[in-house]
Parts: structure tokens; C-alpha cells; sequence
């Protein structure tokens, strides 16, 4: 039989990308989106589903379950990027950031899990990001909510292991995407001690993700993870350079790799 995949932010972007690639596979794929009734002609089927909202969430898990009568893998996909230094960007921002990114995606996982733990079987794969290995200038709550997304994934892979159940992460680097037009961009405020450098931070970031690679690469890798009978615990899919960069950090002190970061980002 099929396997049944639920793909949070299904919509557009990675999440479209791989549900696409799934279904050529023979998957039984289903996208979610806040409203899937204004997208025509999308390549597999979508439901209502809020990240920010729990019955939502349910009511959303419940009719894929519904429908199919089983639930084989979760892609928690949905998330949102925010820019701006840690001081001018409103902490209410934040909070939606972690929400989203965070909260969100563990409600979807607390939604699923009854139905794979009744299976016996089911597998969890959460989308987090290279970022998340490092504090960013100008990112650094986006890169925190991936961080944590990371150690929440570490801790609750060991939690239903004994269930039949798998969870991994999988970390992008920049892909061609429309993630910057969905980001909070915290304002370049004219009295900002941080106009000059936040502008020339946000021209650096929308050219990393405009020459960014082919989402049918995430596609691929999640495509194999899914093949895979036990998956590792991370997966880093991007260009060799932000691979490498999670490397670096562990081998070099600190500061020299402060002082990197600081050269690439002109601070």
C-alpha cells in the first residue's frame, strides 16, 4: 500500500517542491495551507490546517486519517523567517516566530502521534535549517527556534522509539524559495544604531536565498530519508560551504569562528 504523507506548509516553496516529488513517487500526499481554497491547480491535495491553532491542527489530522485510514510520515514544513537585530525587533514578533516555528510544529506532532502509535509505525521528519546550528547577526531568533526545534526532535525520538515510531531532522541551507517575501522584517528605523549594517545584512540574505539551490534537492534527500528504515537523527541538505560551516564551529575556538561569521557578515 501507499504510504500517506501530511505535509505542513504544503503550499508553496520546499513543502510543494516535495509533496510534488512524492506523489510522482506514489505516495498519497496531502499539503496543508491556512486557506487551500484560494490555490488552484495544485499538483496534490491540500487542507485547512493553522500551525497556530489546535483545532486546526486536529481537525486537519483527523480528516487525512479520515480519508485514508492511516497516517505513515509527517513533514513539519510550516515556519516563518524574522530579520532584525535582537534589540529593535519587537519581542511580540519574536513570540509569533517561536509560535510558528516551534509550538506549531510540536502540536502537529502531538496530533499525529496517537494514530502511529496505534500503527505501530510512523515517521516524523521536521524541517529545521543550518541556521539553526549558530547564532546569526540579524537572525538569531530564527536561528533559535530552529536550534530548538533540533533538541526537541533529539529528545522525543527517544521517547517513542518504543512505539515503532521515527523522527529526524533535516537541516536546509538556502534554496530559491519564496521564504524572504513571507519573513517578518523588523523595520531599518532611522535612529537605529543598526540601520547601515541591518540593510546591508538584508541585501546579503535575499541574494543567498534568490541564488539558492533547487528545492527538488530537499526533495530528493527527504525522499531517501523516507526510504531509509532508520534514519539518522540529522540530516544537513545544502552547498558545501554551509555544511562545512556547522563543521567548523565544532573544531574551532569560539572567537575564531565568531570572528569569521563577523567577516562574512561585513560587522
Amino acid at each position: 500500500m501507499s504510504k500517506v504523507v501530511l505535509i505542513t506548509g504544503g503550499s508553496s516553496g520546499i513543502g510543494k517542491s516535495v509533496g510534488e516529488f512524492l506523489s510522482k513517487k506514489g505516495f498519497i500526499v496531502y499539503g496543508t495551507s491556512r486557506k487551500p481554497q484560494n490555490i488552484e491547480n495544485h499538483p496534490f491535495k491540500l487542507v485547512a490546517l493553522d500551525v497556530n491553532d489546535i483545532e486546526s491542527i486536529s481537525k486537519a489530522v483527523s480528516e487525512v486519517i479520515k480519508s485514508e485510514g492511516k497516517l505513515d510520515v509527517l513533514i513539519n514544513n510550516a515556519g516563518m523567517g524574522i530579520t532584525g537585530s535582537i534589540e529593535d525587533t519587537p519581542t511580540t514578533e519574536m513570540r509569533k516566530v517561536f509560535d510558528t516555528n516551534l509550538f506549531g510544529a510540536i502540536d502537529v506532532m502531538k496530533a499525529v502521534l496517537p494514530q502511529m502509535r496505534a500503527q505501530k509505525s510512523g515517521l516524523i521528519i521536521n524541517v529545521t535549517s543550518i541556521a539553526g546550528y549558530m547564532g546569526l547577526p540579524f537572525r538569531g531568533i530564527y536561528s533559535a527556534t530552529k536550534g530548538a526545534l533540533e533538541i526537541v526532535t533529539e529528545a522525543i525520538r527517544m521517547e517513542v522509539k518504543s512505539f515503532g515510531i521515527e523522527v529526524t531532522n533535516v537541516a536546509p541551507g538556502d534554496f530559491a524559495t519564496n521564504i524572504a517575501s513571507g519573513r517578518y522584517h523588523t523595520p531599518i528605523f532611522e535612529d537605529s544604531p543598526y540601520k547601515e549594517k541591518y540593510q546591508e545584512n538584508l541585501n546579503l540574505m535575499d541574494a543567498h536565498v534568490d541564488s539558492g539551490g533547487d528545492p527538488l534537492e530537499m526533495a530528493t534527500a527527504i525522499y531517501k530519508i523516507i526510504q531509509t528504515p532508520k534514519p539518522k537523527i540529522h540530516y544537513k541538505v545544502g552547498d558545501f560551504m554551509q555544511k562545512f560551516s556547522i563543521v567548523l564551529k565544532k573544531i574551532l575556538p569560539d572567537k575564531v569562528y565568531e570572528k569569521l561569521l563577523m567577516n562574512h557578515y561585513k560587522l
